[in-house]
């Protein structure tokens, strides 16, 4: 089966144990991280974010990421995953995913980039940093 993510949606596509699965953070995903989290708000869901990732929130999001798109995967299913890259290969999905999901304008296929909170305008490339995803 072929997979094709639709990013203005939000939606990617990340290979685990050999097989590419879609992935999206909708709104009852995000209100699983958010509820997950303990805070109130995407907005300090982000904040959150802001100071990294740990390997506990990667398999947070990449679960909800994962349910979000209809997969049938629990957080302990996903803890034994793996996917080409190890431990950064799953950070760099947990980013993406950040990415799309908070309107990254490179993410969603379009040249221009998004300014910081500092005005500058970041280079991300097409994996940008969790604390620059989170400050969208």
């Amino acid at each position: 089966m072929s997979v094709h993510p639709n990013r203005r949606r939000g939606e990617i596509a990340a290979t685990f144990d050999g097989e590419t699965r879609l992935m999206c953070l909708t709104l009852g995903a995000l209100a699983e991280l958010e509820s997950a989290f303990g805070v109130a708000n995407l907005s300090q869901l982000a904040e959150r974010f802001e100071a990294g990732l740990s390997s506990g929130d990667i398999i947070r999001i990449v679960g909800a990421g994962l349910r979000g798109a209809g997969n049938r995967v629990s957080n302990e299913d996903v803890a034994v995953m793996s996917t080409e890259g190890g431990a950064a290969g799953f950070a760099r999905i947990a980013t993406e995913l950040l990415w799309v999901s908070f309107g990254g304008a490179e993410a969603a296929g379009h040249p221009k980039q998004i300014s910081d909170r500092e005005g500058a305008v970041p280079d991300t490339g097409p994996n940008p940093p969790a604390s620059q995803v989170a400050a969208r």
